[in-house]
C-alpha cells in the first residue's frame, strides 16, 4: 500500500471493472484512491480511459482476465452490462443468462480467486425483479458464498448534487464482514432531508419534472430535474415522452448536447470528446450520448468511495485496539508467571 500527503495517510487502490467511461473511476479518485487496473471491451470508452488514466494498465475482455493481472487494491468497482435486465429494454429480458449482463458470471470467477476487502457494484433497478428476483438471488449468493456480508440499497443521482432522476442499485460485499458493508450503504441516524413547506389543503404540490429554468423571454428553457438519460444515439427516436428537452420561445426545441450531460452525470466538461475526434461530428456526439447513458454518475460513486475510505478506517483503528490491548494483557501477565 502506498502513502502520500504529509500526515502518511496510507492511500487505498481501486480496481475497476466494466469502467465504460470511468464514472467509478473518477469519484473514487475524486476521493484520493489510486485506480490499479481498469477492464473494458468498448473501443471508445477505451480511447476516453487512456486519456484521462494514461498510466494504468487496461484490458479489454474479462474473460480473459486472470486474478494475477490485478495489482492488490482494497476495493473493486463494477458496472457490469445492464442490457439483459433493464426495464427500457423491449421484449424479453434474458438476465444473468444473457451475452452480455451474463458476464457478471466472470467478475464472480475473479472475486472468489482475489478476495478483496470490498466490492462495488452498480446495475439498474430491474436487476431487482429480472427473473422474478432469481438473478439478484444469483448476484448476492455469489458474494455470500465466497465469504462476504452484503448490503444493497436503490440511490438516485438527484439526491447527490446532479439534477438528474436517475435510480441505480448498488450493492456493497465486505469480505467477513457484514457489518461494514451496511455501514458504508447506509446512514445510522435519520436526516433532516429538503421537504418543502406546508401547502394550503388542496394544492398539490409540483412536479421537479415540471418546474423550468432559465430565461423565458428568451431562452433556454430546461426543465429543473432531468429524466433519466438512456444509454442512446443522437438518432434515438424512442420513448421521447420521458426524454429531457431544452426550449426557446420562438419554438424551437432539441436534446441536450453531449456536454450538458456530461454535467448531469457529475463529468467534468469535454469528459467524452476524444483525444482525437474524426470529422463527423454527429457520429462522436452518438457514442457520447450512449456512453454517458451507460456511466455510473461520478457524485454518486465519490460519496461511496468516501463512505468505504471511513469505514476502512474504523475497522483499522478496532483491529490496531485489539493489538494494543492484547500487547499490554502479555506485558502486564509477564512479571506474574516469572513469579
Amino acid at each position: 500500500m502506498t502513502r502520500s500527503g504529509n500526515n502518511q495517510r496510507p492511500r487505498l487502490r481501486a480496481a475497476s471493472f466494466f469502467s465504460g467511461i470511468g464514472g467509478f473511476d473518477l469519484g473514487f479518485a475524486k476521493a484520493k484512491y489510486e485506480i490499479t487496473i481498469q477492464c473494458e471491451t468498448d473501443p471508445f470508452c477505451n480511447a476516453i480511459l487512456e486519456k484521462h488514466w494514461p498510466d494504468v494498465r487496461r484490458y479489454e475482455d474479462i474473460r480473459e482476465l486472470k486474478n494475477g493481472n490485478i495489482p492488490f487494491s482494497d476495493v473493486w468497482t463494477a458496472g457490469f452490462p445492464c442490457q439483459d435486465l433493464s426495464l427500457a429494454r423491449m421484449g424479453r429480458r434474458d438476465g444473468l443468462k444473457g451475452k452480455k449482463s451474463g458476464l457478471f458470471h466472470e467478475f464472480a470467477r475473479l472475486i472468489g480467486e482475489g478476495r478483496p476487502r470490498i466490492v462495488v457494484i452498480e446495475n439498474v433497478p430491474g436487476l431487482l425483479s429480472s427473473h422474478r428476483g432469481r438473478d439478484f438471488e444469483i448476484v448476492i449468493r455469489a458474494l455470500a458464498d465466497v465469504g462476504y456480508g452484503v448490503a444493497w440499497r436503490v440511490l438516485n443521482s438527484k439526491d447527490f448534487g446532479v439534477p438528474q432522476s436517475r435510480q441505480r442499485v448498488f450493492i456493497v460485499g465486505s469480505y467477513r464482514d457484514w457489518r461494514s458493508a451496511a455501514e458504508i450503504l447506509f446512514e445510522p441516524q435519520r436526516r433532516k432531508g429538503n421537504t418543502e413547506e406546508n401547502r394550503p389543503n388542496g394544492e398539490k404540490p409540483v412536479s421537479p419534472f415540471k418546474e423550468s429554468v432559465g430565461d423565458s423571454l428568451k431562452g433556454p428553457v430546461v426543465q429543473r430535474l432531468a429524466y433519466c438519460l438512456y444509454a442512446c444515439s443522437a438518432r434515438h427516436t424512442g420513448t421521447d415522452w420521458s426524454r429531457t428537452y431544452v426550449s426557446y420561445p420562438a419554438g424551437r426545441v432539441r436534446r441536450l448536447t453531449p456536454a450538458e450531460c456530461e454535467r448531469i452525470q457529475g463529468f467534468p466538461k469535454d469528459w467524452t470528446l476524444p483525444p482525437d475526434p474524426c470529422s463527423d461530428t454527429e457520429e462522436i456526439d452518438s457514442l457520447r450520448y450512449k456512453t454517458l447513458g451507460n456511466a455510473v454518475t461520478v457524485n454518486v460513486a465519490q460519496w461511496l468511495a468516501v463512505r468505504v475510505r471511513n469505514s476502512l478506517a474504523k475497522v483499522a483503528a478496532a483491529s490496531e485496539l485489539k493489538r494494543s490491548l492484547a500487547t499490554r494483557v502479555i506485558a502486564e501477565a509477564r512479571p506474574a508467571m516469572r513469579g
